[in-house]
């Protein structure tokens, strides 16, 4: 249902054409209804008055000034890739598209750094690093065309987090519009600095309610001189989790360790025309990178043989596909009125533990499951589904699903792993975090936003 916000302050308005060029403002319905929504569930669908494209720090903190000088809020936002609403436009709100700041500023081959403005893809930074032989880590399932400035914003992964860490491990340091459009700055260009309190570490995963970062400057890694792939297939999952734990136990670190059940496995047949079902009931995709690839390999060949795995080297191009395939089953996470995936984390001590829960709750309420994880972290993305829409049904998948969150709480875990809080989860997050807590992070969003302006109704209950 779409909601009717009241029009644009005309006030605003004109001092917003009349700080920025023709053709960064827009009011039309069609736009406005684009970039109402990430690709997060709608839990309060609502259309922002305007969307703003800044090319500039100075575009930003001039529409930085503007809302708070007239009290709208500002949701800033990418390519609108985040699952968790994020980037959802709330009431009365401009959306600030950064998209167009998409500059690299600076690449340093010597420093192994590269400063970029927020709407650099993150696909076409690693392939400027590549020039020079380096990579940017990070790389979320949506890296053909998320950017920078929202893997900052939301502390995104990827598949290479088993090695690498996720982008909080690569940011050294950030240039930020406050909401009074201060500009500030964060942090170093040295891969060490201990000055201050860790402010740079704040404002990522902060999803743009304490800041809007304008430009960041990130660490790369070398491009890997080698790199091996393993598909080993299981004969169910709880197997190819004890294979996760048979790994570390042989003391080899992957770069990428990915596991996938059978539904997945079939899901991703339907919808790409491979034949993973047909190898096994259920996928460890395991790869190494560096000069010691090859004898990590046979390393992790002889420990999940014995946790009996069947294991089969793959050549770059088999490889390569199975590595797309595995991204491509990002959209099976996305949420859909019959079908809900999750973004949960738990100790990798307790991944056995919780997928034989996730099946015995999935059997009980009578819905139907898929897991698909990060396995190298314990970031696991069960997705429940039903097949039909009546009341029934829709109950017990949401049963499904809070018990899921309960359980993986229960184990030590986390509600989310690497998709963030936005609009959609903080109803769960009293459950992990104490009131103390959840108090201090509302004081250090009041100090930093005293009107509330930016990214209303997002990570934080209460802000």
């Amino acid at each position: 249902m779409t909601t009717t916000n009241t029009p644009l302050n005309h006030h605003l308005e004109r001092e917003l054409r009349a700080a920025l060029r023709q053709g960064q403002l827009s009011l039309s319905p069609a736009d406005l209804k684009t970039f109402a929504v990430d690709q997060g569930p709608v839990t309060d669908y609502q259309e922002p008055v305007a969307v703003v494209w800044a090319e500039s720090v100075a575009d930003v903190q001039a529409v930085v000034r503007l809302a708070g000088k007239y009290a709208v809020p500002i949701v800033a936002r990418g390519a609108g890739t985040g699952v968790s609403g994020g980037a959802h436009a709330t009431a009365g709100s401009l959306v600030l598209n950064l998209e167009r700041m998409n500059k690299i500023l600076e690449l340093s081959p010597e420093d192994e750094i590269a400063r970029v403005e927020p709407g650099v893809v993150n696909a076409d930074l690693n392939e400027a690093a590549a020039a020079f032989g380096l990579m940017f880590a990070p790389d979320p399932a949506s890296y053909k065309v998320s950017t920078i400035g929202g893997n900052v914003a939301t502390n995104a992964g990827g598949l290479r987090c088993a090695k690498y860490g996720v982008t909080r491990d690569a940011v050294l340091g950030l240039e930020v519009v406050l909401a009074d459009g201060t500009l500030i700055r964060t942090g170093h260009r040295t891969f060490k600095g201990v000055a201050g309190y860790d402010l740079t570490g704040l404002f990522v995963g902060s999803e743009g309610t304490l800041g809007i970062v304008v430009s960041a400057t990130v660490r790369l890694k070398y491009l890997p001189a080698d790199i091996r792939t393993l598909a080993v297939f299981f004969p169910d999952v709880q197997s190819a989790a004890a294979g996760v734990l048979a790994l570390g136990a042989a003391r080899v670190q992957p770069c990428i360790l990915e596991m996938l059940d059978g539904p997945s496995m079939e899901e991703l047949d339907f919808r790409n025309g491979s034949k993973l079902a047909s190898r096994g009931t259920a996928l460890l995709l395991v790869q190494f990178d560096g000069l010691s690839a090859g004898q990590e390999v046979q390393i992790a060949t002889v420990a999940l043989q014995a946790a009996g795995g069947s294991v089969s080297e793959e050549d770059s191009q088999e490889a390569a596909d199975l590595v797309e395939l595995r991204r491509n089953s990002r959209g099976m996470d996305v949420d859909t009125e019959n079908r809900v995936g999750e973004d949960v984390a738990v100790p990798r001590s307790q991944l056995v533990h919780y997928i034989v829960a996730l099946e015995e709750m999935a059997s009980r309420h009578g819905v139907g499951l898929r897991v698909i994880a990060h396995a190298g972290d314990g970031n696991l993305h069960p997705t429940f589904w039903v097949p039909g829409m009546d009341a029934q049904s829709i109950s017990a998948l949401n049963a499904a699903l809070d018990e899921s969150i309960d359980k993986a709480l229960e184990l030590g875990g986390t509600i989310t792993g690497e998709h963030g809080i936005g609009q959609y989860k903080r109803r769960w997050l009293p459950l992990e975090q104490a009131h103390e807590v959840l108090q201090i992070q509302l004081n250090i969003k009041k100090l930093f936003d005293p009107q509330g302006i930016l990214n209303p109704g997002k990570a934080i209950p209460g802000a």
